[in-house]
């Protein structure tokens, strides 16, 4: 009687690498289906199945490649024919493989339920109106607010230092001018969420100088006071006797 441990193992290397090598076709067939997808669903990732007559495939996508593809057969347990992990068993690939054709099929036949789709969708758009005079006059707004309140900040410069802010209410609303030297930084309305009329950003929109704008010569006449108050009580200092 030959003793169990002198009989010879068979071998499985040639059925992995076979396997393997099945596996390694489907991926980069299934990668070229994946990219199709990616294309004309236009987005990065996504996810479409397929019906055949053994059952259904699930084709899953990202950055134009495929995640995984997936066969749901109508008897018997999911297979993985593509997925991050490792390959499936030789046994569940065959099955897999032997509806390969028809999902492939299913997906020729989704692409091509939608020729001429695009065919009576009108190419002629009316023309698009220029905002060219709005800017135009935005700017020009926004240009002579930036005027007013870089001659504040040079003010300002002259009476209270090389920078800093002055803000008032206007309206009920806080107006911030910051300066830094004889230039204004910015001027905002409605605190730290509010809007930059004056920033380094660019101007605002249109229908925010419009609202604004208004009250610009009433936050002007505020900074006025100011100084007026400011003169007035320098002008109460005394040295002694005159």
């Amino acid at each position: 009687m030959t003793d169990g441990l002198e009989a010879d193992v068979e071998e499985m290397d040639e059925i992995a690498e076979r396997r393997d090598e099945l596996a390694t076709r489907v991926r980069t067939h299934a990668g070229e289906i994946a990219r199709e997808l990616a294309v004309f669903q236009g987005g990065d990732y996504g996810q479409e199945t397929f019906n055949t007559d053994g059952g259904s495939w699930t084709l899953k996508y990202e950055a134009g490649d495929v995640q995984y593809l997936r066969f749901d057969p109508k008897s018997g347990s999911e297979i993985y024919v593509v997925s991050s992990k490792q390959p499936p068993e030789p046994e569940a690939l065959e099955m897999a493989m032997a509806d390969y054709g028809a999902f492939v099929a299913a997906y020729n036949e989704y692409v091509r339920s939608f020729e001429g789709i695009l065919a009576d969708v009108s190419d002629e758009f009316p023309e698009a109106e220029s905002t060219a005079e709005l800017v135009a006059e935005r700017d020009r707004i926004v240009d002579r607010i930036r005027d007013v309140c870089n001659a504040m900040a040079s003010q300002l410069h002259r009476y209270d230092g090389e920078y800093g802010t002055y803000a008032t209410t206007i309206s009920g609303t806080r107006w911030e001018l910051k300066w830094e030297e004889d230039l204004a930084s910015y001027l905002r309305v409605g605190g730290s969420d509010g809007v930059y009329l004056l920033s380094q950003y660019g101007p605002p929109a249109a229908p925010e100088v419009r609202r604004l704008a208004d009250d610009v010569p009433a936050f002007v006449a505020d900074f006025n006071e100011h100084v007026a108050d400011l003169e007035a009580d320098l002008a109460q200092v005394s040295f002694g006797d005159d």
